[in-house]
């Protein structure tokens, strides 16, 4: 999908066709949209494909026309039974009179830049653009980690009634997603280093910057703090539902035991063997059940005692 729009006093004006000033999004664009827009503005349709390679890392690269940044932004990706979050490229490609966005989804940081929610935006800086992108990014970032942590707080909850592999399962997506973020948020501080050294930021656009690598060394620890809680978590609880099956091997490992005890008693009697005159007593049945109900209460009494039942 491609939308164009028109950059006038730092209004974002849609339009049909492109302007002067332009900023252009594509999102999941198709192989018509990719030709016509490498024509267009003169892109090499591999640099405009790479930045819809889910795997593509984040990275500056200097074309003829353009510089193009691709950094990552996160995602949350929705099923029938659980939640996911991943962190996708997003390329930037800066002209000298606009802007190309490429994104492989829909995501919230459109309508940010289309509701002027991120301050000081100038499409035209080509070194604060993409300082400011990261930055908006970094609330996503922030937000998502913040839910993760709830998520696994909730687990916990939970852990001591853990008898299934699905709460494990959910908690190994969790941690997948993690690993994800941690990538991302070092690719795109690697870029930020990039840009802090090519010398042409103002004193104020390096502090800008600063504030945006310290948001990405908070989201690095938070991301690191909730996988090893995390790490710790599945441990315990894989050891909670080892020794809840082993609670319940052992109960009906002793319940056989004492039920094989009447079994037993009833086979030996019922051999085709004279038993005298207890064959014929009219209360050897009763005599019988007796003795194996007392036989199985003696069993059931000595396994409690060693904390077999």
């Amino acid at each position: 999908m491609k939308k164009m729009y028109e950059i006038h006093n730092k209004e974002i004006i849609p339009v049909e066709e492109k302007k002067k000033n332009f900023w252009i999004h594509l999102t999941n664009p198709t192989d018509e949209e990719i030709k016509a827009i490498s024509e267009e503005l003169q892109i090499e349709e591999t640099v405009l494909r790479k930045t819809l390679d889910k795997s593509e890392l984040p990275h500056i690269e200097i074309e003829e026309n353009s510089i193009l940044y691709v950094i990552n932004i996160p995602y949350v990706i929705l099923s029938k039974t659980k939640k996911k979050y991943r962190a996708f490229p997003f390329g930037i490609f800066l002209f000298e009179d606009g802007v190309l966005t490429v994104s492989t989804n829909n995501h919230p940081i459109i309508g940010d830049i289309l509701t002027n929610k991120i301050p000081n935006l100038d499409f035209f800086n080509h070194d604060t653009f993409p300082i400011y992108m990261i930055g908006k990014s970094m609330e996503y970032y922030l937000k998502h980690l913040n839910e993760i942590q709830e998520d696994i707080r909730l687990k916990e909850k939970d852990l001591i009634k853990a008898s299934s592999n699905k709460d494990l399962e959910h908690l190994l997506t969790l941690q997948k997603s993690l690993l994800y973020f941690t990538t991302s948020l070092q690719g795109n501080r690697a870029v930020l280093e990039k840009i802090e050294n090519n010398n042409r930021l103002t004193s104020k656009e390096i502090d800008t910057l600063r504030d945006v690598q310290i948001e990405i060394k908070q989201g690095i620890e938070m991301a690191n703090i909730c996988r090893e809680i995390l790490e710790n978590t599945m441990n315990t609880y894989s050891s909670i539902i080892s020794n809840n099956l082993n609670d319940i091997m052992k109960f009906l490992t002793s319940i056989t035991l004492v039920i094989s005890i009447p079994t037993m008693i009833a086979s030996f009697l019922g051999m085709n063997v004279s038993l005298g005159s207890f064959g014929t007593d009219p209360y050897s049945f009763v005599i019988i059940i007796a003795l194996s109900f007392v036989i199985a209460i003696i069993l059931i009494i000595i396994l409690r005692k060693k904390n077999l039942l």
